[in-house]
């Protein structure tokens, strides 16, 4: 069994095909998707897909930081509502991204330490995107770590020194298919041997980053079968079987995201 903790599921690329996407994932052994939402109503309708596609399929609520500019007034209280479901895993997408700025900077700061009070309140953990803030992220999560009940790192393509910060708090760290470019991944790739397994988990991040390894299909699109080719990759950095892999980032997957409870 495979766990996918962060799948864009209501994405247009994979929407289309929904039924195809789903069945896919679950005759390569990907039973357990986590879906990501960017907002507040990303997140109802993410809530909706799980509940009409059976068990195995879970999602976040909250706002990335490109769509915190948007957020109304009142958004703390409808992000809370939806988070009480028992869908919803974690408060997310969330976090601070200063490579383009989509929303100002200040606005992303404010939305996202609101949203981590939302989680400490709620004893969610928090789904985490980092771009560019030159370590502002870890210290803003530092501040709130001793009350979170945990966090993941989602998509790290951070330096040592994030990767230092992240995991002496705690935190887990999200691995998608970067790890298998052959010029941006080099990095990362070395950085990896580094996490702990125990606080490793994986991710496709469809339709996005498919894997370099995967072989060339109809689909040039990523989707969560995928995700098979990312474990091969973490599997040989880590000297260890594919499926020792899928385990342990299965039951990292339970333990920070309580699914037995849910």
């Amino acid at each position: 069994m495979l766990t996918d903790i962060g799948v864009n599921l209501l994405h247009t690329q994979l929407a289309d095909d929904l039924d195809g996407v789903l069945e896919r994932a679950r005759s390569a052994g990907v039973d357990r998707l986590m879906i990501t939402a960017t907002n507040l109503d990303e997140a109802h309708r993410a809530i909706a897909l799980c509940d009409s596609h059976g068990p195995g399929l879970w999602c976040t609520a909250g706002i990335h930081p490109h769509d915190a500019k948007q957020a109304q007034p009142g958004w703390q209280g409808r992000l809370t509502e939806l988070a009480g479901h028992h869908r919803i895993t974690a408060i997310g997408e969330t976090g601070l991204d200063f490579n383009r700025n989509f929303s100002p900077p200040a606005v992303q700061r404010a939305v996202f330490v609101e949203q981590l009070a939302v989680a400490v309140e709620l004893g969610k953990p928090v789904f985490v995107h980092e771009r560019d803030t030159d370590g502002e992220v870890a210290s803003l999560l530092a501040e709130f770590a001793p009350k979170l009940p945990g966090a993941v790192v989602h998509c790290f393509t951070g330096s040592a020194a994030d990767l230092r910060a992240y995991l002496e708090a705690g935190f887990y760290i999200g691995i998608t298919g970067w790890v298998t470019e052959r010029k941006r991944g080099a990095a990362l790739r070395e950085l990896v041997r580094k996490i702990p397994l125990e606080r490793l988990l994986v991710e496709t991040d469809a339709p996005f980053l498919r894997p370099q390894n995967a072989p060339t299909t109809k689909h040039r699109r990523n989707e969560p079968a995928l995700l098979t080719y990312v474990v091969a990759q973490l599997a040989e950095l880590y000297s260890c079987s594919t499926s020792e892999l899928a385990e342990v980032t299965s039951r990292n997957a339970t333990e920070l995201f309580r699914l037995n409870d849910k």
